[in-house]
């Protein structure tokens, strides 16, 4: 069976969209999100019908972005984030975002042509949270090799409040 990688990465922003303070990052936001979409290793990213995930509110606190998109390895997403110009917004990011004492990045292997849903993102998040990383849901900093078997599925947990 062949893999890919999943991520979701969740931002509070530091005041809600349509602030002034958040128009440098909204004005990036479609060059960032082409980027992307042309990086060696992407897949598939989330988007509502407005072209982006900016709109999708999975929390009760409305500041808070949500992020997921498909990736072929670790390295390619590493890549993106790190190695192009997605590294000048992460520059950026106290301009815009609040740093979140919680889980806010979570990794995890999906079965090839498989797109996970925002329910089982955040369900990583969680795992992320309680345990930290492991097979299941990882990081950048300690992550894990792609699958040699099929995947189980993930046991249901709650997803707590960022």
């Amino acid at each position: 069976m062949e893999y890919n990688l999943a991520q979701v990465n969740v931002a509070k922003m530091n005041a809600e969209i349509e602030d002034p303070i958040m128009s440098g990052f909204v004005q990036r936001l479609e060059e960032i999100n082409a980027l992307a979409d042309l990086s060696k290793g992407f897949v598939w990213r989330f988007e509502t019908d407005e072209g982006n995930a900016i709109y999708l509110r999975p929390f009760d606190d409305t500041r808070i972005l949500f992020n997921m998109s498909v990736w072929e390895t670790v390295d390619d997403l590493r890549n993106y984030v790190y190695a192009s110009k997605h590294l000048e917004l992460l520059k950026s990011k106290n301009d815009w975002f609040t740093k979140l004492s919680e889980a806010y990045l979570a990794l995890w292997w999906v079965e090839k042509g498989r797109i996970p849903s925002v329910e089982e993102a955040l369900e990583k998040l969680d795992l992320i949270k309680m345990s930290g990383s492991s097979p299941e849901a990882f990081t950048f900093s300690k992550p894990y090799p792609k699958p040699n078997r099929a995947l189980q599925p993930t046991p249901k947990s709650s997803v707590a409040e960022l």
